[in-house]
């Protein structure tokens, strides 16, 4: 999937993934140079935005779900 950088310096997502990961306007990122024209575009969670646990926590009969602990894979990039 290709995109081009404007004038301004803007990098347009293309549709098909901003519906695939539901974003919308104003949702902020955190960009990292990994190298030289390589770079990491990580979407930033608003603080007080739940995750999928705690929306599934939310249902309205919890005991069909229990969290399972997992170890994080942040140090896996």
């Amino acid at each position: 999937m290709n995109t081009q950088l404007s004038s301004k310096g803007q990098i347009v997502l293309p549709v098909e993934l901003r519906e695939a990961d539901h974003l919308v306007p104003g949702q902020v990122f955190e960009i990292e140079r990994i190298s030289e024209g390589e770079y990491l575009l990580k979407k930033i969670r608003k603080p007080g935005q739940p995750g999928l646990v705690q929306w599934l926590a939310q249902c309205p009969s919890p005991d069909w779900f229990q969290p399972v602990e997992s170890e994080s894979t942040d140090s896996l990039l």
